[in-house]
């Protein structure tokens, strides 16, 4: 069961390419494996079914560390404007499992995705926030801001990266 987020995360970003390219970086597996995730994060193992109920599933080596699974559960899909998905950290298997730094961070996370284009730029907005949490966990999320931001201020880079010499 998924109940509505009880507190949000936003991030926004405009990049210099055409929304077409903007929407296959998300939604073709040798694209998306190129930049997504947290700089300087090594991607390993993949695999991605993109269609509402399908699952990407990830693996990604922290520079110094062993490598982490994370995975996303497409729930909604309006192509070229929408990808709703739940987030959260893994096991090879796809097993929801607690984020290995933070064992008090929510399990579950449910992101919504927009694309918007506007002059050949497109504009991806992030809107997210714990799902089925605790009211600890809800807590955490909160402070967690500033490093959501600037995780996402570093993928997003990648991106913009990935979207120039593609």
């Amino acid at each position: 069961m998924t109940t509505v987020p009880a507190d949000t995360f936003t991030t926004s970003r405009t990049f210099n390419a055409p929304l077409a390219a903007v929407w296959s970086a998300f939604t073709d597996a040798d694209k998306l494996t190129k930049w997504w995730g947290p700089k300087d994060f090594a991607m390993n193992d993949y695999t991605l079914d993109f269609r509402s109920g399908g699952v990407f599933l990830y693996s990604m080596t922290p520079p110094g560390a062993s490598a982490m699974w994370g995975k996303f559960i497409y729930e909604e899909i309006e192509p070229m404007k929408k990808i709703t998905f739940i987030n959260s950290f893994s096991d090879a298997d796809g097993g929801v499992t607690r984020n290995p730094w933070n064992p008090t961070w929510p399990l579950e996370v449910h992101n919504t995705l927009m694309f918007e284009e506007v002059d050949g730029h497109t504009t991806l907005t992030l809107v997210g926030g714990p799902i089925n949490a605790s009211e600890e966990e809800i807590k955490m999320f909160g402070e967690g801001t500033a490093d959501m931001t600037k995780g996402f201020n570093g993928t997003w880079d990648q991106l913009e990266e990935f979207l120039k010499n593609s």
